[in-house]
């Protein structure tokens, strides 16, 4: 297992233990939410604006897909067709009091793990992998929410997910 770390803390103490199994065993959906009717999820809570994409993975990276971390903000996969590396970057909706945040990129065969983890006050990562011909599972959490996606962008697709 490779695992790749960078954590920046302000005022707290963080230990490198293996944050990969940690990321791995958060579960991204309740199975309680999908089971919820519609209309009642709809009236519980108005839904906020997602966090825009930051250009931070750097020039040649597009978007090619997203999950939003409930009102927290957004975790952002992005593609280099030209390299064939992912990026990975957390972004807050509103950016604030440093709050412990994390960006994570791997993919399964040889286990490998990208991750930025620490207290930021607008986003974590970005974090990138060479992941050309494969799938990815990344994630994103901020303050404790957690959103991402396991096996996708695979291969040759990855630009049009």
């Amino acid at each position: 297992m490779i695992n790749i770390r960078r954590a920046s803390v302000i005022g707290a103490a963080v230990t490198a233990t293996a944050t990969a199994t940690a990321c791995a065993a958060v579960a991204l959906a309740p199975a309680a939410v999908a089971a919820e009717p519609a209309a009642h999820r709809a009236a519980a809570a108005p839904k906020a604006a997602a966090a825009q994409y930051n250009g931070v993975c750097g020039s040649g990276y597009a978007v090619v897909n997203s999950a939003q971390i409930g009102t927290k903000g957004t975790v952002f996969l992005t593609y280099n067709s030209a390299t064939g590396k992912n990026c990975v970057v957390t972004i807050r909706t509103k950016p604030g009091k440093a709050v412990h945040m994390t960006a994570s990129l791997g993919f399964a065969s040889p286990t490998t793990w990208v991750t930025d983890t620490g207290y930021f006050t607008t986003y974590a990562g970005p974090v990138h992998l060479d992941a050309r011909g494969l799938c990815v599972t990344w994630r994103g959490e901020i303050s404790g929410e957690v959103a991402g996606k396991n096996g996708t962008n695979c291969g040759s697709l990855a630009a049009n997910r």
